[in-house]
């Protein structure tokens, strides 16, 4: 019996954003090794992490049969979902217009669900005092783009269609639906493709991977400081 190289490294937290990369590579069957980078600990800052990914944010990979068979590092969870989509041919249309579709709503995600979605995480579990307007704005604004995921949906089975990596990354910011204060069943076309993505085994197998680190820093305030007391130093 033989074994498939693992030619794909992810430096990986299971959060939101890490769910992107193990949902995609989970849909293509790629064999991967999970390096797990702590992100309450610190871990994000170590000079060899940095070099993959200078944001210090994970996820990132690196592909060790990249363009040409030499290695390449990419960060940022869109730009990794881009990437894995061109390479393997898969849930990223190689027609201009079909790309277009899917990029629309996958950087929808990154400027606007995923931003909107993580405030109010923070506003409403883990800023050390409560501050009912930050709460009630970023609330309000994730409600208003269910409202839009919604709409789009009532017509149509998954974001830009066919299912793509649009839908990989939008998943996991509305999976902790009820830590941003929404409710799906405001959300009736929402809540069926979120049930859409739940059933789908690579979507489940993905989400799983690490759950035994996933931990709330709500009380972890060494945690905390870490991933909230960032500056340029």
């Amino acid at each position: 019996m033989t074994t498939q190289t693992k030619a794909i490294d992810l430096y990986y937290w299971p959060t939101p954003n890490g769910w992107k990369i193990t949902v995609m590579l989970e849909e293509l069957g790629v064999p991967y090794e999970v390096k797990y980078v702590n992100i309450g600990r610190g871990e994000q800052f170590e000079p060899s992490f940095l070099e993959i990914a200078p944001n210090n944010r994970m996820p990132a990979i690196v592909d060790r049969e990249g363009p040409d068979g030499a290695p390449i590092s990419v960060f940022e969870s869109g730009a990794i979902l881009q990437y894995l989509g061109r390479k393997f041919g898969k849930f990223y249309p190689s027609d201009e217009r079909g790309r277009v579709e899917v990029d629309q709503w996958l950087f929808w995600q990154m400027g606007g669900l995923g931003p909107m979605a993580g405030q109010a995480h923070h506003f409403r579990q883990y800023a050390p005092e409560q501050v009912p307007y930050a709460i009630e704005r970023y609330t309000r604004e994730v409600n208003r783009l269910y409202g839009v995921m919604n709409r789009r949906l009532a017509d149509r089975a998954f974001l830009a269609g066919d299912y793509s990596i649009a839908d990989m990354a939008a998943f996991g910011w509305v999976k902790p639906y009820k830590n941003q204060g929404q409710d799906l069943e405001e959300f009736p076309d929402l809540k069926r493709w979120f049930e859409t993505m739940l059933a789908r085994p690579a979507v489940a197998r993905g989400c799983a991977v690490g759950i035994e680190f996933r931990k709330s820093v709500a009380d972890d305030k060494d945690a905390q400081k870490v991933l909230f007391g960032q500056t340029a130093r």
